[in-house]
């Protein structure tokens, strides 16, 4: 008895395998030969001793495109805020956007419900290099805040306000851009060089 389940066991397992290669075989990959991309630590320095040098805040460092949609991978630094600036409620259609917090620590607020909101032009820096059409607003209807301390991870969806309410020394985070409609143009270490190369000597 013992040995008829062991038997049964292995057609089982073979079975399985089989069926997961058959099925491996007839679903194509969605990036068909992509190679895989590489950002060192030192890279992600530079970014952040910009932002803190010249107070630009977001900063696209990748923007790959890995078959059905694009992903884009930035650095964003931002300095102490006692309160919100007015309209700064921001709110991106098409692009989703994940915080990796790697220093400092803030409040966030998000919410899908905008007040008076505002749509971005087509020629603001944002809409065109970073996270595409969106709008922003006065305020969130019931927004939900959460604080953010090193090592935490938030999650924004594309159409989702959200707002810095306090930042209380700095925050420094890497943000991971969700791009299904590819909005974002591409972006590649080649051109990552020659951004940091622009900074050089300022």
């Amino acid at each position: 008895m013992r040995r008829q389940g062991v038997v049964l066991f292995v057609i089982a397992v073979g079975i399985a395998f089989v069926v997961g290669r058959l099925s491996a075989q007839t679903v194509p990959s969605s990036c068909v030969m992509c190679k895989s991309d590489y950002v060192p630590a030192a890279e992600l320095a530079a970014y952040e001793a910009i932002g803190r040098r010249t107070g630009l805040t977001d900063q696209q460092v990748r923007s790959i495109d890995i078959g059905r949609v694009n992903v884009q991978i930035a650095l964003v630094h931002r300095g102490p805020l006692a309160e919100p600036a007015p309209n700064s409620v921001a709110e991106h259609d098409l692009v989703t956007e994940v915080y990796y917090v790697l220093s400092g620590s803030a409040t966030n607020a998000t919410g899908p419900a905008l007040i008076d909101p505002v749509r971005r032009p087509n020629d603001n820096r944002a809409v065109r290099l970073l996270n595409g059409p969106g709008h922003n607003a006065a305020a969130m209807a019931d927004p939900e805040t959460v604080d953010l301390e090193p090592g935490d991870v938030l999650v924004i969806p594309a159409g989702t306000g959200h707002q810095f309410t306090r930042i209380d020394d700095h925050i420094t985070y890497l943000m991971v851009r969700v791009d299904p409609d590819k909005v974002v143009p591409l972006m590649d270490a080649q051109d990552s060089a020659r951004y940091l190369a622009e900074f050089e000597d300022q």
